[in-house]
């Protein structure tokens, strides 16, 4: 996501880039949903289908930089990309049905998640299929990126009109470590992408430019990852456990995970995205000597933490009912100093950056003392339960 939105840093291209990753996060918390209802790694025919899957998301990632704009020779890829997301989720409805046989309540959840699932496949291939003549390229785009934003309101919009019914969270802690492994996953390959991606690595000298940059974005990750691991993703998983009514606990899963963990992954894509093209310009003479960030990436690397730290107050309200005004603050901070940032020299922006979130970080980490001690207490004490009993199970069994 973030390569293909640096070859084209434009508002449009990022909004192209938010709809592929919303699309993608749907597809991928529909099996995360699947699998919290049955075991995936048993049998012959789940595991089969995984590998179908991963197959079609595959190919899905080969047409991505072809999904709104089809050039001549090849295949057509606006449309194998509309098909391979078609696939992906006609695999998923399929599952379903096969699950809901003899529920009554699930077999209507299937009937409304078929409609759903018919109604953007006509959206995806509709955009996918749009007649050469009828506008311009430039408005055709336009017009195929407006029908996948259909497809994704479709998809998210009539989820949120369900309220939860239906559906059950079997495991919390399920539940929560795929989608905190998903968090872990986007870090990584945020780092990884700064590394493969900036194309100074062959191509341009190694400069101490480019060596600060790079360290000041792993202190950024760094940051993001004691924010949401150190203590917070526990609190969060022990509430989701703590929610006995099936209702209220579908309810939080959705909220808390499907819809504000989309934004949680997006922030580091956005940083990832601005740093990218810093290391890029770091490696040439005029930007390592103070020359300033242009708008699109400067709006990418604080807008990427801002979204970061703003989707963690709103889990924190939401799921924790706390304000946690330390993140607040540092929120508004980097609104106030961005147009500083605009007159600053590259590497002075990213600096700045760095120093409000380590900042913000600590004095997070310090407001929350009372909450981590407890939560990381209860943690811990699960943990030594938990291996104990496998340490029992396993001495009179194995």
């Amino acid at each position: 996501m973030t390569t293909l939105t640096a070859d084209n840093a434009t508002p449009r291209g990022l909004v192209q880039c938010g709809v592929v990753l919303a699309l993608l996060w749907w597809a991928w918390t529909g099996f995360a949903v699947l699998g919290n209802m049955v075991r995936t790694d048993q049998g012959v025919v789940l595991p089969l289908l995984g590998f179908t899957t991963m197959a079609a998301a595959f190919v899905f990632a080969l047409a991505m930089p072809r999904a709104f704009l089809d050039l001549p020779g090849g295949l057509p890829g606006p449309l194998v990309f509309a098909v391979c997301y078609f696939v992906v989720r006609a695999i998923q409805v399929a599952l379903y049905g096969w699950l809901a046989r003899g529920s009554p309540e699930l077999h209507r959840r299937f009937l409304f998640t078929a409609g759903r699932g018919a109604i953007v496949g006509v959206l995806i291939l509709s955009a996918a299929l749009l007649p050469k003549g009828l506008t311009g390229e430039q408005e055709k785009i336009g017009l195929r990126l407006a029908l996948w934003i259909a497809a994704v309101a479709v998809e998210y919009g009539t989820a949120l009109a369900r309220s939860g019914g239906g559906w059950t969270v079997l495991s919390a802690g399920h539940w929560a470590e795929r989608h905190a492994l998903i968090v872990l996953v986007a870090l990584g390959e945020t780092i990884i992408g700064l590394g493969l991606g900036a194309g100074f690595v062959a191509a341009r000298p190694l400069t101490w430019p480019v060596i600060v940059a790079a360290t000041l974005g792993v202190t950024v990750v760094a940051g993001f990852w004691w924010a949401y691991f150190d203590s917070f993703a526990l609190a969060v998983e022990q509430t989701l456990h703590r929610t006995r009514d099936p209702q209220a606990r579908a309810l939080l899963a959705r909220d808390a995970y499907t819809y504000l963990h989309l934004p949680l992954v997006a922030g580091p894509i956005l940083f990832a995205l601005g740093l990218k093209r810093l290391l890029g310009g770091a490696a040439e003479p005029v930007t390592s000597a103070g020359g300033t960030l242009p708008g699109f990436d400067l709006l990418a690397l604080y807008g990427g933490v801002a979204l970061y730290l703003l989707t963690l107050v709103a889990l924190g309200w939401r799921v924790l009912r706390l304000r946690r005004w330390p993140t607040i603050v540092g929120i508004v901070l980097l609104a106030v100093l961005v147009p500083a940032a605009t007159r600053m020299p590259g590497l002075a922006a990213l600096g700045l950056l760095t120093g409000v979130v380590l900042a913000v970080t600590v004095v997070q980490t310090l407001a929350d003392a009372p909450l981590r001690r407890r939560v990381r207490g209860l943690a811990w004490a699960e943990q030594l339960a938990a291996e104990a009993e496998q340490t029992n199970w396993r001495g009179r069994h194995l």
